[in-house]
C-alpha cells in the first residue's frame, strides 16, 4: 500500500502539470494567431516520441527496474518545463516542439511505469482488486488532468505564460524529490533479463487489444485536441479560463467516471471486464458518438448541442478507456509486464499522435462536424477489433 500511494502520488503530481502545460500550450499560442494545423504540430513530437517511449521504456524498466523509468519521467518534464522559461523570441515552432517532444517522453515513461507496477503489487488471484486499483489510478489521474487544464487556463489568464510554466515547474521538483526519497527502487526489474528482439509482444490478445486502443484513443483526440479549444475560442468567443474550464469539467467528470467503472461493470459482485464488455461499451460510445453528430448537423444551437453532447461522450468514452486499461494489466505477463504494457501503450500514443494531426487537419479544413464523424469512424473500427478479443476466464489468462 505504501508503494502504492507513492507511485500514484507521483502520478497525479505528474498529470497535474501534464494538463496545465497542454492548455497553456494550446491558447497561448492561438492568441499568438498560430492556425489550428500550426498547433497541432507543435504536438507532433509530443505523441510521435510517446510511440517510441512506450517500446523502448518497457524494456529498459524490465532490465532497469520501474523506478528508474519513473524517476526518469519526471526529471524529463522538469526539463521540458524549464525550456519554456525562454525569452518569448526563442519560443520558435520547432523550439516549442522539441521541448514537447522531451514532455513525451516523460509522460509516457511515467504512464508505463506506474501502470505496470500494480501489477506486481496485487496478488494474481485478485483480479477485481486488480480491476478496482487500476480504475482509482486512471481516474484520479484524469480527474487530475482536468484539473491541470483548468489550472493551466487560469494561470495564463492571471500570470501569463512564462510565470504559469515557472509555478508548474516549482511544484513538480517537490513532487521529484519526494518520489526520490520514497520509490522502491529494485520494483519492476525482471528476473530472467528480456532479450531485445522480446521487445514486441507475441501475445495475440496483448495486440488486438492494443490495435483497439489506437483506432479508440485515435477517436477521441480527433476533435479533443486542437479541434475543441479552438472552436470554443474562435467560434463561440470563450475567454482561455472558460476554455480551461469547461475542459477541466469534461476531464474530471471522465477520470470520477472511471474510478467508479468497476461499480458501473459489475465488480462489486465479481465480475470483471471481458472482450464481450469492450465490444458492448464500444458500441454504446458509437451510438452516442453518432448523436452527437446528427444534433450538430440538424439542430439550430450548436454550442448547446456540443457540450451536452461531448460531456455525454466523455462519460461512455471513459467506461470503454478503464476496461481497456484493465485488460492490459490483465493479459500481461508477470515478468515482462512493462514490455507488454509499453507495447499497449506504444499504441495508445500513436492513436494520439493520428488524432492530433488530424484534429488540426480536418477542423481547419472541413470544420467540427467532420472530426466528430471522424471520431465515429474511428470508434467503429476500434469497435470491430474488439470482437476478438477474449472472454470469460480466459480473459484474465491470455498474456
Amino acid at each position: 500500500m505504501k508503494q502504492y500511494a507513492v507511485i500514484t502520488a507521483s502520478y497525479w503530481g505528474f498529470t497535474l502539470t501534464d494538463g496545465a502545460l497542454r492548455m497553456l500550450t494550446v491558447l497561448y499560442f492561438h492568441q499568438l494567431g498560430y492556425s489550428p494545423f500550426q498547433i497541432a504540430m507543435l504536438f507532433i513530437f509530443y505523441e510521435l516520441f510517446g510511440i517510441v517511449t512506450n517500446l523502448f521504456g518497457g524494456y529498459a524498466a524490465a532490465r532497469l527496474g520501474l523506478a528508474l523509468t519513473l524517476f526518469t519521467g519526471l526529471l524529463l518534464q522538469l526539463l521540458s518545463l524549464a525550456m519554456l522559461l525562454a525569452d518569448p523570441v526563442c519560443l520558435t515552432v520547432s523550439y516549442v516542439m522539441f521541448s514537447q517532444a522531451l514532455s513525451g517522453i516523460a509522460k509516457d515513461l511515467n504512464k508505463m511505469s506506474a501502470k505496470s507496477s500494480i501489477k506486481l503489487i496485487v496478488a494474481e488471484d485478485e483480479s477485481s482488486r486488480l480491476y478496482r486499483w487500476v480504475a482509482t489510478l486512471t481516474g484520479s489521474k484524469n480527474a487530475l488532468k482536468g484539473a491541470g487544464f483548468f489550472l493551466g487556463g487560469v494561470l495564463l489568464e492571471f500570470l501569463g505564460f512564462r510565470f504559469a510554466i515557472g509555478a508548474l515547474l516549482g511544484g513538480l521538483a517537490v513532487v521529484t524529490l519526494l518520489s526520490f526519497l520514497l520509490i522502491d527502487r529494485n520494483m519492476g526489474k525482471s528476473k530472467n533479463k528480456p532479450k531485445f528482439t522480446e521487445i514486441l509482444s507475441k501475445s495475440p490478445a496483448v495486440n488486438r487489444l492494443s490495435a483497439a486502443r489506437l483506432a479508440l484513443f485515435g477517436a477521441r483526440d480527433v476533435w479533443f485536441v486542437v479541434a475543441l479549444p479552438v472552436f470554443l475560442q474562435l467560434e463561440m468567443g470563450w475567454s482561455s479560463t472558460a476554455v480551461g474550464t469547461f475542459l477541466a469539467i469534461w476531464i474530471v467528470g471522465y477520470g470520477a467516471v472511471q474510478v467508479f467503472t468497476p461499480r458501473i461493470t459489475g465488480s462489486y459482485v465479481g465480475r470483471t471486464p471481458d472482450g464481450l464488455s469492450a465490444t458492448y461499451w464500444g458500441l454504446v460510445l458509437a451510438m452516442t458518438t453518432g448523436a452527437v453528430y446528427l444534433s450538430l448537423v440538424f439542430m439550430m444551437v450548436p454550442e448547446m448541442s456540443l457540450v451536452v453532447g461531448l460531456l455525454v461522450f466523455g462519460m461512455i468514452f471513459a467506461v470503454n478507456s478503464s476496461i481497456h486499461s484493465f485488460l492490459i494489466v490483465a493479459y500481461a505477463e508477470s515478468d515482462r509486464v512493462s514490455l507488454d504494457v509499453g507495447f499497449y501503450y506504444m499504441s495508445n500514443a500513436a492513436g494520439r499522435l493520428m488524432g492530433t494531426v488530424l484534429s488540426g487537419i480536418i477542423y481547419q479544413v472541413w470544420g467540427m462536424e467532420a472530426c466528430i464523424l471522424i471520431s465515429l469512424l474511428l470508434i467503429g473500427v476500434s469497435t470491430t477489433i474488439s470482437i476478438g478479443l477474449p472472454r470469460g476466464d480466459s480473459a484474465t489468462n491470455s498474456g
